[in-house]
């Protein structure tokens, strides 16, 4: 066995991630950085190519209030106020420290350039230039990293478990990928940072670790989680042809600067038969166009793909390569002639609202565990304003790292518990004992197309019902033992994979079956229109191996615009 032992263990080393372990390390902290890939590299953040909203009132005049306004629209009523707030408040704060960083956000006129973003009342969103951001931001923190010898990365470990001794987290345990070896965390606060869970769709713009590994150690660890009925998805992702190298969701800037037909497969614009249609300037709103897209496939007009068609054929040549010049010549690359062809669409899993419940120091109800990033809940409630991604990892990893180095240093151990640890290893340890072996990677294909079928934009209560009957089977079927000789065997590391994303996914089912209306990014077809008495939140807790739901009143905003 490995055995480390620091003052601040940070889990998932994307955004979020990286500034905490800064923030930790700026306060006087040791820090282990932990990711089951490579460190700043994996994760949404590095894929993310899009903006980030904060109110600078550098475009033009703006206050964090009317961010927070705007943020508060999109969730639909049940957005927590004091996280929104703290996103909003803080997001100028880290954004001129990542522009003191050298992150290289867009300028114009001596100031730093905002544009308007779906969901905003004006121009509030900055970029390092479009379909670069994320990779720059994540460059930036790997550089800060580098900076700081109080900082420990480690890459290529796979965190299985959070320790918890008497009540309380006292580090973790996992897999290092490389060798097989067992590896023990000890540490005086644990941050979890490992994103959100698209890899539970088939269709999604996620990477490959982004299966809710945070929320299933939250929920065994003895947290809560909060709305994990609400995965917003985007609706124009792209399908085909292939890609190499470019963001699935990168249309949406080419959509509303220059406009694009949606099509179907007999070449006609369909959005007005579904309530919309678009005049000519082509921005159907995400719900509508994700609706329109799927009832066209549906009726069989769908492109051989299976979604639609993108067509930019109606705007000159001139006029693609002065927006996106750029752009133009790495799609090129890619044997895409948007002035020629059109492009195949379709919505994908983007991004998630829930996942744990957190106050707004970032801690949860287990003493000296915290989260970051996509991997909190609350604070976008039913649909995450545009923009809000990356600013979310921004603030909230720096405030998890600020409280997690203030409990580290209050206490003066970390209260590690070697049985505590082994229990959480037997799984891995009683490997060789499983009686059969599953084919887990059907298992984790199945799981996919399941929640893509069956759970995705649009819901019945029946397709939730089948869905939850099919995943507590397939949790059956994977049985309580991983197969494979050693860790390093794909067949173990795909049932560590499934036992965390079937229990994610059953929280996602469960919420998604008790709210019987339809709001924001959760909508049931056999519920239609958003209720009133539906103005709560949803918290899921696990206890004695059952998933418990429970139905709470959402906290009112207690701010207003100026």
């Amino acid at each position: 066995m490995i055995q480390l032992e620091t003052d601040v263990l940070v889990i998932g080393a994307g955004g979020a991630g990286m500034y905490a372990a800064i923030a930790a390390a700026r306060d006087g902290c040791r820090v282990q950085l932990i990711d089951r890939s490579l460190i700043g590299r994996g994760g949404a953040t590095v894929m993310a190519q899009m903006t980030v909203s904060v109110a600078l009132g550098a475009q033009c005049p703006d206050h964090w209030e009317h961010h927070l306004a705007d943020t508060l629209q999109a969730g639909r009523g049940l957005c927590d106020p004091l996280l929104a707030q703290l996103l909003c408040e803080n997001a100028e704060l880290r954004i001129r420290e990542m522009d003191a960083w050298k992150v290289g956000w867009a300028r114009e006129d001596g100031h730093l350039k905002q544009v308007h973003a779906p969901g905003h009342d004006r121009a509030r969103c900055v970029y390092v230039d479009f379909l670069n951001t994320g990779p720059a931001v994540s460059r930036t923190l790997r550089a800060q990293l580098n900076r700081i010898d109080a900082i420990r990365r480690i890459g290529d470990v796979l965190v299985t478990d959070i320790v918890v001794s008497s009540g309380e987290a006292v580090g973790a345990v996992g897999l290092h990928l490389l060798t097989g070896e067992t590896v023990a965390l000890q540490a005086k606060s644990v941050i979890i940072a490992t994103g959100g869970l698209t890899r539970l769709y088939r269709r999604n713009s996620g990477s490959l670790n982004m299966g809710g590994d945070g929320y299933a150690l939250a929920l065994r660890a003895g947290a809560e989680l909060v709305d994990m009925e609400f995965v917003q998805f985007f609706p124009i992702g792209h399908l085909a042809p292939r890609m190499i190298g470019m963001d699935p969701i990168m249309w949406d800037p080419f959509r509303y600067k220059l406009g694009g037909r949606l099509l179907n497969a007999e070449g006609e614009e369909f959005a007005d038969r579904y309530g919309q249609a678009e005049s000519g300037n082509y921005v159907l709103t995400r719900d509508v166009a994700t609706y329109a897209i799927y009832k066209e496939v549906e009726a069989g007009r769908g492109s051989p793909a299976g979604g639609a068609y993108l067509s930019f054929a109606h705007v000159p040549d001139a006029d693609l390569r002065k927006a996106f010049g750029p752009v133009i010549d790495r799609l090129a690359k890619n044997n895409i002639d948007l002035s020629k062809m059109s492009v195949e669409v379709a919505p994908i899993a983007h991004y998630h609202m829930g996942g744990v419940r957190v106050n707004a120091a970032m801690e949860t109800r287990v003493p000296n565990l915290y989260a970051a990033g996509e991997a909190v809940g609350g604070a976008n409630g039913a649909n995450r304003l545009s923009g809000n991604g990356i600013t979310e990892a921004f603030v909230f990893g720096e405030r998890a790292g600020t409280s997690a180095a203030a409990r580290a240093k209050a206490r003066a151990a970390s209260g590690w518990n070697e049985a505590a640890a082994a229990r959480a290893l037997e799984p891995v340890n009683r490997r060789a004992q499983a009686a059969a072996t599953p084919n887990t990677a059907a298992l984790l294909v199945e799981l996919q197309a399941l929640m893509d079928d069956k759970v995705g934009p649009f819901r019945t209560g029946d397709k939730l019902d089948a869905a939850l009957q099919r995943l507590l089977q397939m949790q059956q079927a994977l049985g309580p033992l991983p197969a494979g000789a050693t860790p390093y065997d794909m067949v173990c590391l795909d049932w560590l994979d499934l036992r965390n994303m079937l229990l994610v996914a059953q929280c996602v089912v469960r919420a998604a079956i008790e709210r019987k209306e339809s709001r924001g990014a959760h909508q049931r077809e056999d519920f239609p229109g958003m209720l009133p008495e539906w103005n709560l939140n949803q918290r899921l807790s696990w206890c004695d191996g059952e998933l418990n739901v429970e139905c709470v009143p959402t906290a009112r905003a207690a701010t207003t615009a100026p």
